[in-house]
């Protein structure tokens, strides 16, 4: 039985601590990510490949299910 892909994601700033829950899409990668809270601009650390793989709950979808992510 295949896994379910969770689509949501709850991201938390590194340097604020403020988190949101976000619904990641399944189409695109999301290489830049600007907190609500005090604004800083989130790129993915070094070996990911997005925002919701370094600071959220949740990998991006591609990575969930197995595949290579924006390639």
């Amino acid at each position: 039985m295949a896994k379910e892909i969770q689509l949501q994601s709850t991201i938390t700033c590194p340097l604020c601590g403020y988190q949101k829950a976000e619904t990641m899409p399944v189409d695109a990668c999301s290489y830049f990510y600007v907190c609500e809270s005090c604004q800083a601009h989130l790129k993915p650390l070094a070996g990911h490949c997005c925002v919701f793989c370094s600071y959220g709950t949740v990998k991006c979808p591609p990575i969930q299910a197995g595949t290579s992510c924006c390639g």
